[in-house]
């Protein structure tokens, strides 16, 4: 018996091969799973061991945000931003509130509904592409009756997964969580978004490229905006924000309706950071030392306070020279020596030895992103405040301060000022100091 044609005696025409993808129920959070970007939770094994605060630091600053989030009771402000400068320890502030909150043995619900920790070295991490489906996925495993509504979603439609960040919010998060019904009942949830400074690519193809530095503040204020839609559908979710304090962040969150809705945490403010790294520095010699043979009366106090004054009070710093000092081969004591004595060393030097390579490359990657076509300004002007810096008046203020730099250097004014505005992430510009 022949078979039958849809297109029997059919002439001149062109058939387009369509394809359909058909998902099951039960494949449908396997299916959001494969799609999510896994690493940038934070208990990932690409995090593991995640940075956590060490013990018996940073906390003023857990117990804020302990208290904003309010565990029973949702906060009225529902997104709280933490910013500090590179090497403050967000990242690791983040991953102590993750882990501490999960540890709450007196709730019977899993307070942290989702985590995304951005990070510019992996092409899973560095692109908003996956952040809502990641969001999405955890969502559904931290809140079990929200799980078959954001399956029916995927299952309704898979190529979901392939829209505009914008649709996937709507029909992977607000949609499922509007089929709940009442939501009064529903224990808010936790969402922790950390590094945002670090998302540069808007797809997955350019990567770490040398063009990123002029698209990478529109595709983080999109990231911020798809927060701020999250927070404004009044869902049982709030949001704790970890970021450098780029200008372009500082502005879009301090501006308008986002920061009616926003609780601002400065790390460099907030609590002792400086007695934070001294904790740190004393608890992480007296370990080494317990190491040495005949345990000498090693490091004493005037080492302690050497150390303390060289990190400048950036833990990121600390730990780094205390890694380098962990190297079973080598003497931990002459390896400290050595860099509290590196003054004298020169800056190529100081940047290829092996405690310096993390934070070498750390302010490699930030000036890297800084567009060419301000570098040399950029050079010129911190060459300048480096010599001017005992000849400029405390009390000028910054702004006047930058405007004598100008007209000294022939620049049009506030152009030195711009030039650095790149590295508001390494550089405090203060009126104060």
């Amino acid at each position: 018996m022949p078979s039958a044609s849809y297109f029997k005696k059919a002439r001149y025409f062109v058939a387009n091969v369509i394809s359909n993808t058909y998902i099951s129920k039960g494949d449908a959070l396997q299916y959001l799973h494969k799609h999510s970007a896994t690493s940038a939770m934070h208990d990932s094994e690409e995090r593991y061991p995640p940075p956590l605060c060490h013990e018996g630091t940073r906390e003023v600053v857990i117990s804020r945000i302990e208290a904003w989030y309010g565990f029973e009771v949702q906060p009225t402000k529902k997104v709280m931003w933490v910013h500090a400068p590179a090497g403050y320890g967000k990242t690791a502030v983040a991953g102590t509130i993750s882990k501490k909150l999960e540890s709450r043995m007196d709730l019977d619900f899993n307070p942290v509904g989702a985590t995304f920790f951005f990070w510019r070295s992996s092409p899973e991490r560095n692109s908003p592409a996956r952040f809502i489906i990641t969001l999405a996925y955890q969502l559904a495993i931290s809140i079990p009756e929200l799980a078959p509504h954001i399956e029916a979603a995927v299952k309704q439609n898979p190529m979901v997964l392939n829209k505009a960040l914008e649709v996937q919010l709507m029909k992977l998060i607000v949609d499922p969580f509007r089929s709940l019904g009442e939501l009064e009942d529903v224990p808010h949830r936790l969402v922790i978004v950390d590094g945002v400074d670090e998302c540069i690519n808007s797809d997955q193809e350019s990567r770490v490229e040398k063009q990123y530095a002029e698209d990478q503040e529109g595709v983080q204020i999109r990231v911020l905006d798809l927060i701020f839609s999250l927070q404004s559908h009044n869902l049982p979710l709030c949001f704790l924000i970890l970021s450098r304090p780029e200008p372009w962040i500082r502005q879009h969150i301090e501006s308008g309706l986002f920061q009616a809705v926003t609780e601002t945490l400065d790390l460099y403010q907030v609590g002792d950071h400086v007695k934070d790294v001294e904790k740190f520095v004393r608890d992480g010699l007296a370990q080494i030392a317990e190491s040495l043979e005949g345990r000498p009366q090693w490091p004493g106090e005037d080492i302690v306070q050497r150390f303390v004054w060289r990190t400048g009070g950036h833990m990121l710093y600390a730990s780094t020279v205390i890694r380098h000092m962990a190297d079973p081969y080598d003497d931990p004591r002459q390896r400290l020596e050595d860099i509290l004595n590196s003054e004298s060393n020169s800056a190529s030097d100081l940047a290829h030895s092996t405690p310096f390579s993390s934070l070498h490359e750390l302010y490699h990657q930030i000036l890297r992103s800084c567009p060419r076509t301000n570098r040399s300004t950029m050079v010129q002007v911190l060459e300048e405040i480096l010599a001017a810096r005992g000849h400029l008046s405390l009390k000028m203020g910054l702004h006047p301060a930058f405007n004598v730099l100008d007209r000294l250097s022939g620049r049009p004014l506030n152009r030195g000022i711009n030039a650095l505005r790149p590295l508001h992430a390494v550089i405090r510009l203060s009126e104060k100091k």
